[in-house]
């Protein structure tokens, strides 16, 4: 479903889109009338607006596609002749007076203009080089051509410079330096700077000069604050939220990530490792606690827990969900075109999203209430390298005891099939045995019901003298068809065992001790299947692809009498509903008299169990919260990627294997064909677009708009840059010079003297550049939605800087909250708990009831990735911020505070002014806000309709 923030994106995309395209394409020829033709800048854009409808990536009528060279420009079968417009088919059908050949048809829209058709006529006759799009090209450090002016203060100020002068304009001059402390205490820390901060940095600029600007930002930079302001920017691209989503939208514990993302940003995290630590934190060799909550990130998919629903295809759809959030969030590319169709207008094959999306197919996550698998995340940071510690050992000292029992488990010769096998269930359900060449098996028929006990009873093979273990080998009902398509799984919540003796009434008991699973460390534990009051098990929870095994250890060895019988029960007492009962629904057995399960007993293998029981309780004593995240499926379950055709998951196509777009440098031989592989690719110096793509966003934080305006799409259907040599100056400088260091390149930025301009309006600007694309005066523009809040509680003295853990839940008006999850309960902070006051990144984000302040300031509900948000002004955000509960108390707060600074009402408003907008009032400002005060007949209701005015200044709640 497409949100209605997702459809006004798309269209005011499309309108901004089509505007610079034809720009471009007519702008460029009509400046270089005598040059080169550049393809992807001037005839790409002209094949996008009139051709690609019918021959792109979608419709390839004639099995012509535009987004392909070979399609148009191959020597065989091309309808372009390079160097030879007339012996070119395209040239005839655009330049055709027959209706019935020329192109496009009329009913499709107006043909080429006369300046299109010169312009592919050129490019045909200077031999019709096809080119990649300027983003898929690898960035090239620019030539800076440095201007000769006094404005310039570094690199980035000449680049614009230089524009400026293309254009006939000059910068804007300083803002003043109270204005520029505003300016980048909000964008910095998401605060406004207090009254005493900016008495010290202007004593300090009166002093220091420029070092003063220096030294604010490194103190911001330095702010433990810097990391809750930037989160929320890196929250919206990866859709982070407190709930699951769908369905009940019940809660979800998470809030260990959004911490690790603060954490990082302030800590200078470089962004390839933020990216790889996301992506595959779990496959590092020496991965943390830390690295493992990393990949959280990808567990914010929703999950849908109404009732009848298919675990397998919402977890398909949160595997292409993963799949369209990382090229959104790292590539700025529409890569979620390509799953129903190869890309419209980039070339993209249909068949590469499936390749892709490989890489996230063989995560063990599925669509459970339950978000296995998680962590234990101590919720002391300064436990993780102690629970780092135990973890490490665990694992190492269970794989240690499980290892050689799975090498028992697996060994052929050790086990003895089963043959001549009876079958019954204790209901409705059927099964029958079917003859294998060396075992039987049982299968279920038809409907199964709930509750099913299924009993097999064989005679034991003659060569058997003891009875040591019992294999259960449980497999899909259709094992060929399971692997692509797989089937409900089973859970074996009680097995029980009677050995049948010839001449003896009764049969004699099998006690069972020990279960040997097939993997270490299972959802459900195995050795559950041998307690009696258990409804969980040996299993394969929800699906099962391939045949599962599990051996059951007799606690000591029975002799087998000649002619006895094994008799053996498998009880199943977990269902999904009443329509998904989780029943083996196949399976065979065998059994073992190897000497070397009895050796499992011995005193070296106890005391490692042992040694393991203690870590486990050690690790149990660190107080932790479970958190979702990604973990690799073993290799040998690992699931089959296939075509979707038109992007239905029930319509398997062929098979493939993970890979990434022939478009983009291919993935490095070294690398492995894996999530980690993919992570390094994306941030290896090869790749065209992670640099760039991070640089314009927060470029686009800063400026309010990115160098490329369609941060969602850097693609050949998105907006070009406004200065394309600059961003890739930015890019090469964050990637390369400064170690993928964001503080390192938000820092240049904000030092520039492009960003020092003042932000007054200029009236020559308003027709020349109305959206300052050109940066001829400093950014203006409203606030976002969680610095709106938070600077009304800092102003007022509200604010709790308080850092981390789960989210809170301050003031929100009745009505609101109404959630399909009765769980799911709103207990507001009261007023004086310091939860109440807490910033915005912390409050509790539900995507079906979005935090109504933040949500009418153009929050998204992280439903989807939102790689850009979309300033609105409405009525419903002055509502809020004059009425709502939040506001009232900032207001009385305020009011408070203003009445402590001084003993005259002149006094007060001007402290409240000062406050409120980091600058003194002029006396014109000070007589109308004592006027509005006398206007008030008691002085706190007085000072309380000052401080609400103040928190409602356009001026505050702009930057």
């Amino acid at each position: 479903m497409t949100t209605r923030p997702q459809l006004r994106l798309y269209f005011t995309s499309a309108m901004v889109i089509v505007a610079a395209l034809l720009l471009v394409a007519s702008k460029s020829f009509a400046e270089e009338p005598n040059s080169k033709i550049s393809f992807s800048k001037q005839i790409r854009p002209i094949f996008n607006k009139h051709c690609t409808a019918c021959h792109g990536g979608v419709k390839q009528a004639a099995d012509i596609s535009f987004a392909y060279k070979e399609q148009v420009v191959a020597p065989e079968g091309s309808i372009v002749t390079p160097g030879d417009p007339d012996d070119s088919e395209l040239m005839s059908r655009i330049t055709s007076e027959d209706p019935d050949e020329r192109m496009p048809p009329a009913k499709h829209g107006h043909g080429l203009t006369q300046t299109e058709i010169d312009l592919v006529k050129q490019w045909i006759s200077e031999g019709a080089k096809w080119g990649k799009h300027w983003a898929y090209e690898k960035p090239q450090r620019p030539v800076i051509h440095v201007q000769d002016s006094d404005w310039c203060r570094n690199a980035i100020d000449h680049f614009i410079l230089r524009k400026l002068k293309s254009e006939s304009l000059d910068p804007s001059p300083d803002t003043t330096p109270e204005r520029w402390l505003r300016r980048v205490t909000l964008d910095l820390i998401g605060l406004p700077p207090t009254p005493e901060q900016r008495t010290d940095f202007l004593a300090a600029v009166k002093s220091n000069g420029d070092a003063a600007y220096e030294a604010a930002v490194g103190r911001l930079l330095d702010s433990p604050q810097f990391g809750e302001r930037w989160a929320s920017v890196w929250l919206d691209q990866v859709r982070y939220a407190d709930s699951k989503g769908l369905g009940a939208d019940s809660k979800r514990n998470i809030w260990k990530y959004r911490d690790w993302v603060i954490d990082s940003l302030n800590e200078d995290m470089p962004f390839d490792q933020f990216t790889i630590k996301q992506i595959a934190g779990d496959l590092l060799p020496d991965r943390t606690i830390a690295d493992q909550i990393a990949t959280a990130g990808h567990r914010l998919t929703q999950t849908n827990e109404e009732g009848g629903t298919d675990d397998e295809e919402f977890r398909i759809a949160a595997v292409l969900d993963r799949v369209n959030t990382t090229w959104q969030t790292w590539q700025g590319v529409t890569f979620g075109c390509v799953q129903c169709h190869s890309h419209p207008y980039d070339p993209i094959r249909h068949e590469e999203f499936y390749e892709f999306a490989a890489f996230f197919n063989n995560t063990a996550d599925c669509d459970l209430d339950n978000e296995w698998p998680t962590i234990d995340a101590p919720i002391d940071r300064n436990d993780y390298t102690k629970a780092t510690q135990l973890d490490r050992q665990i694992e190492s000292l269970r794989n240690e005891v499980w290892r050689p029992e799975y090498q028992l488990l697996t060994d052929a010769e050790l086990w003895q099939p089963l043959k001549a096998i009876e079958a019954s269930t204790n209901k409705a359900t059927k099964v029958k045995v079917e003859s294998k060449p060396d075992h039987d098996e049982f299968y279920t028929v038809d409907t199964i019901s709930k509750n099913t006990d299924i009993t097999l009873e064989a005679p034991l093979p003659e060569q058997l003298k003891r009875l040591v273990a019992i294999r259960l080998t449980a497999l899909p009902l259709d094992p060929a068809k399971a692997v692509s398509d797989s089937e409900w799984g089973f859970v074996l919540a009680h097995i029980e065992a009677r050995l049948l003796v010839p001449g003896e009434d009764e049969p004699r008991s099998v006690n069972l001790s020990h279960v040997i699973a097939d993997q270490p460390n299972p959802m459900m534990n195995p050795q559950n299947s041998l307690n009696a009051k258990n409804n969980s098990g040996f299993a394969a929870f929800t699906r099962i692809n391939y045949p599962r095994n599990a051996a059951f250890v007799l606690a000591e060895p029975i002799d087998v009498p000649e002619g006895s019988k094994i008799k053996v029960t498998l009880k199943h007492r977990h269902f999904i509903l009443a329509s998904f009962s989780l029943i083996v629904r196949r399976g065979h057995l065998a059994v073992s008299d190897s000497e070397n399960f009895i050796q499992l007993h011995r005193d070296e293998t106890k005391a490692k169990r042992k040694q393991l029981k203690n870590l486990v309780a050690e690790r149990v004593k660190i107080k932790s919260t479970k958190i979702p995240i990604l973990r690799e499926r073993a290799q040998r379950f690992a699931r089959p990627a296939h075509v979707f055709i038109r992007g239905l998951f029930l319509t398997k196509g062929q098979q493939v294997s993970a890979g990434t777009p022939r478009l983009f440098p291919p993935l490095p031989e070294s690398e492995s064909n894996d999530r980690l592989g993919l992570a390094r690719w994306l941030v290896s110096p090869n790749n065209p677009l992670t640099a760039r793509v991070a640089v314009n966003r927060f470029w686009a934080q800063l400026f309010g708009t990115g160098i490329v305006a369609t941060e969602e799409d850097f693609g050949s259907s998105g907006e070009p840059p406004s200065h394309p040599q600059l961003l890739d100056y930015l890019a090469i400088r964050f990637q390369h010079d400064y170690g993928w260091s964001t503080k390192k390149l938000l820092r240049e930025i904000v030092l520039s003297s492009t960003y020092r301009q003042s932000g007054k309006y200029r009236p020559e600007l308003k027709d020349r550049d109305p959206q300052n694309r050109w940066l001829a005066s400093g950014p203006r523009f409203r606030l976002p939605s969680e610095t709106v809040r938070d600077q009304a509680l800092a102003i007022s003295g509200l604010l709790s800087l308080k850092m981390g853990g789960p989210p809170v839940r301050p003031p929100i008006p009745a009505g609101v909250w109404k959630p399909f999850s009765g769980g799911d309960k709103w207990n507001e902070a009261k007023p004086g708990d310091s939860n109440r006051y807490r910033r915005a990144i912390y409050v509790y984000t539900k995507r079906s009831i979005p935090y109504p302040i933040l949500a009418s300031f153009d929050s998204p509900s992280r439903e989807f990735c939102t790689p850009r948000r979309l300033r609105s002004n409405t009525p419903i955000q002055a509502l809020m911020t004059l009425n709502d509960q939040s506001f009232i108390e900032c207001a009385e707060a305020l009011a408070i505070r203003m009445k402590e600074s001084g003993e005259t009402i002149t006094e007060q408003v001007t402290f409240g002014f000062l406050a409120a907008t980091s600058r003194n009032p002029s006396d014109e400002e000070v007589a109308l806000l004592v006027g509005l005060a006398n206007a008030e007949p008691e002085s706190d209701s007085s000072l309380t309709a000052v401080a609400t005015a103040l928190l409602n200044l356009d001026e505050v709640l702009m930057k």
